[in-house]
């Protein structure tokens, strides 16, 4: 109850999350570690609900409720370390980086287990949490603008070398120790599980172009549709002008959770 309702900022919505958990948990069977169990569905049922609530500016119109105490201990544990203003704060974050800063900066779980709730590799939560962590403190926009600025010149340029071929082209803007990953659905649909290094990875993209450009929680990526639907999403993660990781989420939970917009189009 304390994650939802840090996450979504309203105990309303926190209590039809934890609620909708609880069904879910009484149609499972098998769960090992109920803690983690529970922690992974309710914020991806979280995360659900904010990408459902239609545009961020939307979300951040909505004055956050008061969180009602649940257990009196770790509610003022809570409350210290996050307080109402934070939870202002918080609202302008995008839904990942909020689920991120939440899990790891007030709760403390490590990377590698929110990792595993959000269906995302250690380094793509790192970076979440990081530009959670900045913006909570204040790190001016221009800052910001030009980071975002810089990835996406990268990440254009990848996938314009990648659908006209450009092998060369692509392992100039792959570091040396490049790597793309695929989750277990990527997996299941013929992908390998890891290629480790930048000529690896240039030779899955080179040639390329089923992949569209699209925005993944207003950063520039891209994605394959089927029918009208995302099944495949590839996120980058590039720094000081390399790609240094890919992300291939097939996972539908995950996806579900992602703010996907084609570029220049309407959110899918």
């Amino acid at each position: 109850m304390a994650i939802a309702t840090r996450i979504l900022g309203s105990t309303a919505d926190a209590d039809d999350v934890v609620q909708e958990a609880w069904l879910r948990l009484s149609r499972t069977e098998g769960v090992d570690d109920l803690p983690a169990w529970l922690t992974t569905v309710v914020t991806r049922l979280c995360l659900d609900q904010l990408r459902r609530r239609g545009t961020r500016e939307a979300a951040e119109a909505e004055a956050p409720d008061l969180p009602a105490p649940v257990d009196p201990e770790a509610d003022a544990l809570v409350a210290e370390r996050v307080g109402e203003a934070m939870q202002v704060v918080l609202d302008a974050l995008a839904p990942t980086e909020r689920a991120a800063f939440v899990l790891h900066d007030v709760f403390g779980y490590r990377f590698d287990e929110v990792a595993a709730v959000l269906g995302r590799s250690d380094t793509a939560v790192r970076q979440l949490a990081s530009r959670a962590r900045r913006k909570v403190q204040g790190v001016p926009e221009p800052v910001v603008a030009q980071e975002r600025a810089d990835h996406q010149r990268v990440v254009d340029a990848f996938l314009t070398a990648a659908r006209g071929g450009d092998m060369g082209r692509l392992l100039s803007l792959l570091a040396p120790d490049a790597v793309m990953r695929a989750d277990l659905v990527g997996q299941q649909m013929g992908t390998d599980p890891a290629y480790l290094g930048a000529e690896a990875v240039a030779a899955r993209f080179n040639g390329a172009r089923g992949a569209a450009p699209v925005l993944i929680d207003g950063e520039l990526g891209a994605a394959w549709m089927h029918h009208g639907d995302i099944k495949v999403a590839f996120v980058f993660h590039a720094d000081a002008g390399l790609v240094r990781e890919v992300e291939l989420i097939a996972d539908p939970e995950v996806l579900a959770t992602m703010n996907i917009t084609w570029k220049g189009n309407a959110t899918q």
